[in-house]
């Protein structure tokens, strides 16, 4: 206890004193992210130092997916460690070819009624190697095109966590592109799209908080809640059966996120070393306080507690992590840290089986990031952004809570309509049998391991 006191002291004190350190430290910084450059300007032309540090980003991000396979892969029991790297590596395959056929342009193609873009992009028609002033005015379109696939692919693969063990595999292959196709470009035109509803409001998501955690989070709760819990939840053991390929996964995240971020800039600079900086901090300082608060509350800190504690950073300064400086990234890390460690520690009670806790890191992460963008946002930082509560505009966080009710809505309504009609034509869920040999053999034919 008076360890938790310790540190929810050391928080309070860091919260209370934020504004003062992040004005003292932020206000040098000038940067903007691109603005779409008016008729009279020059021609848009490529620039090759962006160019190389967004096709850098881009594979960087399209790491973290496999990294997300080893990240999951070592948190299932034996039997289903195949099916579980299956689940994030089948996703670079299925939402490449969908991002291309259809998926870029309802994210990002021209709007219609501030929901939704239309189909003018389709099969990439029109989206060529020449710059798009709207997005990226330094880099080729095709590029900007396939740094935001990357995103595309990860969202989904993030969702398959919490359902681990126990989904068909053909019916999550379904899933992942109807989900692709229904929630996750509707809401990336919504926050990210020119004409999308949420920009219009000035909502603030740098890199994907609502986007991409709050909207794969959300859907994952879903899943568990229709889905069920697996077989033996409670009262069998269904320990992690291999930690070291759960911590070189969450290594690679660690390392995947400086592009995820820092990329959203989409130009090399201050903007996206300021984002690369705040990134870094966040990840160090939630590992701290998740720690922090499991050895008060568990008693030993944990390398499961660590990995968790960094993602849970990682996971929270996405969407604030290019409007931010140094301290501020510092208490949201903290902040994120020890909020998703408590969500994680309440999923017994609240009764759900969240195998790999999506929910927690995720959803809530994704949630409390987008709230504190509208606490410690500076246009000090970046002038396209806008100033948070703490720095004397308190309507921001209205704006963000307003944008994390709609991405919450929306996602958990349409992820259950999928997952009904799922349920009534393929099933979801394997059968018992098949969950006791696991998804390794069941689904896959072949093991993971031969001893």
């Amino acid at each position: 206890m008076k360890r938790t006191a310790v540190l929810l002291a050391c928080l309070l004190f860091a919260f209370a004193a934020t504004p003062i350190f992040a004005e003292g430290t932020e206000a040098p910084t000038q940067v903007a992210q691109a603005t779409t450059p008016d008729a009279t300007a020059a021609p848009l032309k490529t620039d090759t130092g962006d160019t190389a540090w967004v096709l850098v980003s881009s594979a960087l991000v399209m790491l973290m997916t496999p990294g997300l396979a080893l990240f999951y892969g070592g948190m299932v029991r034996r039997k289903n460690v195949l099916g579980t790297l299956m689940h994030s590596f089948v996703a670079l395959a299925v939402i490449t070819v969908q991002w291309l056929l259809f998926g870029y342009s309802l994210a990002f193609g021209p709007d219609i009624g501030h929901v939704l873009g239309n189909l003018d992009w389709i099969g990439l028609k029109g989206v060529g190697m020449e710059p798009n002033g709207d997005y990226a005015p330094t880099i080729p379109h095709q590029l900007f095109m396939m740094f935001q696939m990357t995103f595309a692919i990860l969202t989904p693969a993030l969702i398959s966590g919490t359902i681990a063990e126990r989904i068909k595999f053909s019916t999550y292959v379904v899933f992942i592109v109807l989900w692709a196709t229904f929630v996750y470009d509707p809401i990336a035109h919504w926050v990210w799209g020119v004409g999308g509803w949420i920009k219009g409001l000035g909502a603030l998501d740098f890199a994907g908080g609502l986007v991409v955690h709050i909207s794969s989070g959300v859907s994952a709760l879903v899943c568990a809640l229709v889905v069920g819990k697996r077989k033996g939840y409670g009262t069998d053991l269904m320990a992690p059966h291999n930690l070291t390929l759960t911590v070189i996964g969450a290594a690679l995240l660690w390392l995947g996120w400086f592009g995820f971020n820092g990329g959203s800039a989409l130009a090399s600079g201050e903007l996206a070393s300021s984002a690369f900086v705040a990134t870094h901090i966040a990840a160090g300082a939630a590992t701290l306080s998740w720690l922090l608060v499991e050895w008060s509350h568990r008693g030993k800190p944990t390398a499961l507690g660590a990995v968790s504690g960094a993602v849970a950073g990682l996971v929270a300064v996405t969407p604030a992590s290019g409007f931010v400086g140094p301290i501020s990234s510092l208490i949201i890390g903290l902040i994120g840290g020890a909020v998703c460690y408590a969500a994680v520690s309440l999923k017994p009670r609240l009764g759900y089986d969240d195998s790999l806790d999506v929910v927690g890191v995720h959803a809530v992460g994704g949630t409390a990031g987008a709230i504190l963008t509208g606490l410690f946002a500076s246009t000090a930082v970046n002038a396209a952004g806008a100033d948070g509560l703490f720095f004397g505009n308190p309507g921001q966080l209205g704006i963000q809570a307003l944008s994390v009710v709609a991405a919450w809505a929306y996602s958990f309504v349409v992820t259950w309509i999928i997952l009904k009609v799922l349920d009534a034509t393929m099933g979801l869920r394997v059968t018992e049998e098949e969950e006791s040999d696991g998804l390794d053999l069941s689904q896959h034919g072949e093991v993971g391991y031969t001893f």
